[in-house]
């Protein structure tokens, strides 16, 4: 029982951040040239003298990321929940038995540590440590929304010298969330509850942004529930969602309150991959997938068919560009847009110290 609540705490650390400022990545005209000077989540002005050949990510979701910018092999150093990854095995573990292993990671040289919100929140001594051993540490700030972990994306590509791969994963993620928005324009969008060990993700977190994109409308959210929340029985019954969204880790709730429902009376009951659902890196597009497919199958395949028409127009660009005349203006990347991303509230009662120690323990697990 322990176990799952500190399972359940894993998302629920991201609501503890307390840091003031994004990450600012450099100019779009000067990306991949070192050295590079960026703002971290902590106000903290880090310098990457070179093109790091070292990386070591200190959270799952840091990790995803460079494996889905084609740069694992850059990667030195995963945590113990990153092993899901094909080939995170090979890699050395920086997780001690009680949290990061500063000693490790000091030990694998590396030329730039990843440090998601979380994992500092939890642990912002050893971050302090490795940055008093001289390391390169970025800690980013916590995203409320698919398109904060798009450019999230985007700037870890940049800080790790690899800003085309890093762009490219971004626009592939970016015209997603349209075709999506795009299949769902005529759409009628039932009421959806995420459901994790008693709590629930309200208002600006990514999770919301993740059923919102996939057709569903956010109960929790509607119910001005902000940031992970406990959500009771009440809450429940009131708002009796039509489908339940919940991580592949945790048990389907099968309360009276969550029986009586129309989203368990009818099973729909959306079981999503964990490592997609609940975590800010790329695949949680593929959450929304999941979600679309279940909820609204005639939109998901109109999605598929979009999907289809962005990629063959994808291909098909670099053949319009030689045909076009000296005469032509070249044609210009828009700049993507840095925006400002801000901490998750927390919880409007003061949590225990015992949950706090939970999410302290489990938080480098997002």
């Amino acid at each position: 029982m322990i176990q799952r609540i500190f399972v359940a705490l894993l998302v629920l650390a991201t609501v503890f951040a307390g840091v003031p400022a994004p990450v600012a990545a450099a100019d779009h005209a000067e990306q991949c040239t070192f050295p590079m000077t960026v703002t971290d989540a902590t106000g903290t002005e880090v310098t990457i003298s070179e093109d790091p050949e070292r990386v070591v990510t200190t959270n799952p979701s840091a990790a995803q990321t460079m494996w889905e910018i084609g740069a694992k092999a850059e990667v030195v150093g995963v945590s113990q929940y990153a092993m899901y990854l094909d080939g995170a095995s090979e890699k050395a573990n920086v997780s001690g038995s009680g949290g990061l292993n500063v000693e490790a990671v000091i030990g694998l040289e590396p030329d730039l540590v990843l440090v998601p919100n979380s994992s500092y929140t939890a642990e912002p001594d050893r971050v302090r440590q490795l940055r008093d051993a001289g390391l390169s540490v970025v800690v980013f700030e916590t995203g409320n929304s698919l398109d904060d972990v798009v450019n999230k994306t985007e700037r870890i590509g940049t800080m790790t010298g690899n800003c085309e791969a890093g762009e490219t994963r971004a626009d592939e993620m970016r015209t997603s969330i349209e075709n999506m928005e795009r299949a769902l324009e005529d759409a009628e969008r039932p009421v959806g509850l995420n459901s994790f060990f008693g709590y629930t993700s309200g208002a600006n977190t990514f999770i919301s942004d993740v059923m919102v994109t996939g057709g569903l409308r956010n109960g929790a959210a509607e119910a001005n529930l902000t940031g992970f929340a406990q959500i009771n029985d009440e809450a429940v019954v009131k708002m009796n969602p039509e489908y339940i969204v919940i991580p592949s880790h945790a048990p389907h709730p099968s309360s009276p309150a969550y029986n009586s429902t129309t989203a368990v009376k009818e099973g729909n009951v959306i079981v999503v991959e964990a490592n997609k659902l609940q975590q800010p890196a790329p695949r949680a597009i593929e959450a929304s997938e999941a979600i679309m497919k279940a909820v609204h199958p005639d939109a998901y395949e109109r999605y598929l068919e979009l999907e289809n028409e962005s990629a063959a127009t994808a291909t098909e660009e670099p053949q319009t560009a030689t045909e076009t005349t000296a005469t032509d203006a070249p044609e210009t990347t828009a700049t993507s847009e840095q925006t400002t991303e801000t901490s998750a509230p927390g919880f409007g009662a003061v949590v225990s110290l015992v949950a706090l120690a939970g999410a302290a323990l489990l938080a480098r697990r997002a």
